[in-house]
C-alpha cells in the first residue's frame, strides 16, 4: 500500500471518529454544555444523523465511481458502510442503555407506541447484516448472492430517511429530512441508469477517452 493510500485511509478515519470523539468528550463533560439541556436526546439524533450521512456518502461511491472510472473510490466504500453501521450501533446503544435507563421490558411497548422505532430495528438488523458479510472471505462464499444482499444498503438508506422524518416533530418538512431524502433518490435513480445500458455506453465511452 503506497503512502497516499494510508494517507487517504488515515484521513476518512480521523474525519469519521471526530464526531462520536466529540460527542463522547460531552457526554463525560456535562459542564461544558456541549449536548445542550437534554443530553440524551442530543445523543440519540446525533449518533443517528451521523449514520444517516455516512450511509448517504457510502451509497454516493458507486455512482461516482460508474460514472467517473475512479476505481480507487471503491477502497473507501466498506470502511464508510462500516462506520455508518458503528453509528448506527451506538444510536441504538443510547435509545436502549439511556433513553430507556436500560428498561429492555419497556422496549416491546415503545415499539408498539413508536412505530418508527420498529422501522429503525429493521435497518440495524439490515446494516448489521451487510457488515458482518462486507469481507472478503464471505464474498467469496457468496458468490454471486453477494451483490444482491448488498443491494439492501439502499432499503436500508430508505428505511433510515423514513425513521429520520418520522421521529423529528416537523417530519417531511425537516430542511434536514428533505435533504437526505432527496440525496438517497436521487443516488438511487443514478445508480440505476448507469447499471443500465446507457450506463455502459457512458462508462465505455470514458474508458476511450481516459
Amino acid at each position: 500500500m503506497n503512502k497516499g493510500r494510508i494517507a487517504a485511509k488515515a484521513a476518512l478515519w480521523v474525519i469519521c471518529l471526530a464526531p462520536a470523539a466529540r460527542l463522547g468528550w460531552g457526554a463525560l463533560h456535562p459542564e461544558t454544555n456541549l449536548l445542550g439541556v437534554n443530553p440524551v436526546q442530543y445523543l440519540l439524533w446525533a449518533f443517528g444523523w451521523w449514520a444517516l450521512l455516512w450511509l448517504t456518502l457510502t451509497l454516493a461511491i458507486t455512482p461516482l465511481r460508474l460514472a467517473s472510472s475512479w476505481t480507487w473510490l471503491a477502497r473507501f466504500q466498506r470502511p464508510l458502510g462500516l462506520f455508518a453501521f458503528a453509528y448506527a450501533v451506538l444510536h441504538f446503544l443510547t435509545y436502549a442503555l439511556l433513553d430507556q435507563a436500560g428498561a429492555w421490558g419497556q422496549i416491546p411497548g415503545d415499539l408498539v407506541k413508536r412505530p418508527f422505532i420498529v422501522i429503525g430495528m429493521l435497518t440495524l438488523l439490515i446494516l448489521l447484516a451487510l457488515a458482518i458479510t462486507s469481507t472478503k472471505g464471505w464474498q467469496k462464499r457468496l458468490k454471486r448472492n453477494w451483490k444482491r444482499l448488498h443491494r439492501l444498503v439502499y432499503l436500508a438508506a430508505i428505511l433510515s430517511v423514513i425513521h429520520f422524518a418520522w421521529k423529528e416533530k416537523v417530519g417531511w418538512k425537516e430542511p434536514r429530512v428533505l435533504v437526505f431524502a432527496g440525496a438517497v433518490a436521487l443516488l438511487l435513480l443514478t445508480r440505476l441508469f448507469l447499471a443500465g445500458p446507457r450506463g455502459q455506453q457512458r462508462r465505455d465511452l470514458g474508458k476511450e477517452h481516459g
